[in-house]
């Protein structure tokens, strides 16, 4: 399941994976923000994992995927320069998209005691190049010598089931799939859920 959906969304077009992650950062009722002139769009499910997405005005993207009860949480154990070597191989002026920055819900910050430097936690470290996708040579590395799988133990598959790449994306099959869930107390709360979606949908395209 991981290699496929990590297959979709590299044939995804960015244009439509940048709208897919406007809706569910919207859906998610978590405001964009703009970072250097990257936008900043998220997901969150309250219980500590998230998918957070940077666009950048030159059209590549960084992504970074978090799992708090993945081997790839470094915020009990890890140190800075553990953290910070995931994003090895990603070109630098991304990476600085999440150096010395405000702690957020999504991404907390973790410090380098020498330098009091910052950077956010992150368990999966994804990139965009302007015409393909590619998983970080540090976060690809550090898997390889802890003997972990890059995109299961990311929480890759989950944190990015809402944004349903391959597959159909409508409001319809949102509430549905929250609907399974158990989001919705009764037949009104889900056809009123189901209005604010589409008038998500209508705004954003």
């Amino acid at each position: 399941m991981s290699e496929e959906i990590w297959a979709a969304l590299g044939a995804t077009t960015l244009d439509e994976v940048r709208r897919r992650a406007a809706v569910i950062d919207a859906v998610t009722e978590i405001e964009p923000v703009e970072v250097d002139g990257a936008v900043r769009y998220a997901w969150n499910d309250g219980g500590g994992q998230s998918a957070v997405w940077y666009f950048t005005p030159d059209g590549r993207a960084l992504l970074l995927t978090f799992d708090h009860e993945s081997a790839l949480n470094l915020y009990a154990e890890g140190t800075y320069e553990e953290q910070e070597a995931l994003y090895g191989g990603v070109p630098e002026d991304l990476v600085a998209l999440v150096r010395n920055r405000p702690e957020n819900y999504e991404s907390l910050n973790i410090v380098d005691a020498g330098t009091g430097q910052t950077i956010l936690y992150a368990g999966g470290v994804f990139w965009f190049d302007g015409t393909k996708w590619a998983q970080a040579d540090g976060f690809l590395e550090h898997c390889r010598r802890e003997g972990l799988d890059p995109l299961g133990e990311s929480g890759f598959t989950y944190c990015l089931g809402d944004y349903r790449f391959g597959d159909e994306f409508t409001p319809e099959l949102i509430v549905e799939d929250r609907a399974a869930d158990g989001w919705y107390e009764d037949d009104a709360d889900r056809e009123k859920a189901l209005a604010e979606i589409r008038e998500i949908f209508a705004r954003l395209g």
